[in-house]
């Protein structure tokens, strides 16, 4: 008996095994202005597709109070006051659309969709400019914050040594005093 529950387990084991999609690289991409844009999701251009794209490993200050148990948690996060997250939250929605406006880019993607406020597309992706990771932009500048994924890059980079890459880009940032982290209230310990 016990070695027939271990092989039916191991066959139900197998399909999930074999799910997980392999990544998508899309070329010249282009930036498609929006209302819903922010600073870790919005709407691109990618030959006939068009979907909006939810950088994975970060979590952009949000621009608008519409959220605000999410607003609460990034205020408190960065140690700042409310009116400081959606001003940092503005600032990163402009700084992304500064980045991306003017000329084509890449985006990686599995196709693994992202909720969102809309019903339009919306997948999970990193976005390479210049060979550069937007997320890894967006946090040394102060424009985000690390927020982990279980998700290996395209390169083969783990996503425990990303995430572990990316949190000391976001200490040096915090140290630096850049973008949010001007504003950051050193609490006592």
């Amino acid at each position: 008996m016990k070695k027939a529950c271990i092989a039916l387990l191991a066959l139900l084991a197998l399909p999930c095994h074999g799910a997980e999609k392999a990544w998508t690289t899309l070329d010249a991409c282009r930036y498609v202005a929006d209302k819903s844009n922010d600073g870790d999701s919005f709407l691109v251009q990618c030959g006939r597709e068009r979907f909006f794209v939810r950088l994975y490993f970060v979590d952009a200050p949000e621009s608008d109070v519409s959220f605000p148990d999410r607003v609460r948690q990034q205020y408190e996060y960065f140690g700042v006051t409310q009116d400081e997250l959606t001003r940092a939250g503005t600032r990163a929605r402009d700084y992304v659309q500064s980045a991306l406006v003017q000329r084509p880019f890449v985006v990686h993607t599995k196709k693994t969709f992202a909720q969102g406020r809309s019903k339009a597309t919306r997948y999970y992706g990193l976005v390479q400019i210049d060979g550069r990771y937007l997320h890894q932009v967006l946090v040394s500048e102060g424009l985000a914050r690390n927020k982990g994924s279980r998700l290996g890059l395209p390169s083969g980079e783990t996503a425990r040594a990303h995430a572990q890459r990316l949190q000391s880009i976001e200490d040096h940032a915090r140290l630096q005093r850049r973008g949010i982290w001007a504003s950051h209230v050193r609490h006592p310990r």
